[in-house]
Formats: C-alpha cells, sequence, structure tokens
C-alpha cells in the first residue's frame, strides 16, 4: 500500500516547471520536493506528496484532517 502524504510547502525554486522544487514542511520534517505536477502552486498552499512528488493541491482544512487522522492512526498502532 502506497500512502501521500499532505504537506506545506514554504519555498519554490527553480524557473524551469519541469524542476522546479520546494521545501514542504510535514509537521516539522521539511522535505525538497518535485513541483512539476502542481505549476500552479504556490508559496504557503498544502501539496500531497508521493514518493519525492508534489500530486495536486488541497485546501488547507483536509490536508489538517488528514495529519489528525494519521496521528491518531499512529498512536492506535
Amino acid at each position: 500500500m502506497c500512502l501521500a502524504i499532505p504537506g506545506q510547502l514554504l519555498s519554490i525554486s527553480g524557473d524551469d516547471p519541469l524542476e522546479k522544487v520546494g521545501k514542504v514542511s510535514f509537521g516539522g520534517m521539511v522535505k525538497e520536493i518535485n513541483l512539476a505536477y502542481v505549476p500552479e502552486v504556490q508559496v504557503g498552499d498544502y501539496v500531497i506528496v508521493h514518493v519525492g512528488f508534489a500530486l495536486s493541491i488541497v485546501d488547507e482544512q483536509a490536508a489538517q484532517q488528514t495529519l489528525t487522522d494519521l496521528e491518531q492512526m499512529a498512536v492506535i498502532s
């Protein structure tokens, strides 16, 4: 099973749309993520990330709910 996780975009670098990357925060852990699939993304947006690629933009409420659900699953497991 694969899992895509929401994170908040902190910064963007690169001019070429296919090579644009961003720093994304996942609850304080920051990773560099490829932004080629979401060219319209802006700093502050939440994105769904899978294997190093931002796949879509998601609203903050949905992202926060998913993060809360994941936290609760980790506590129960």
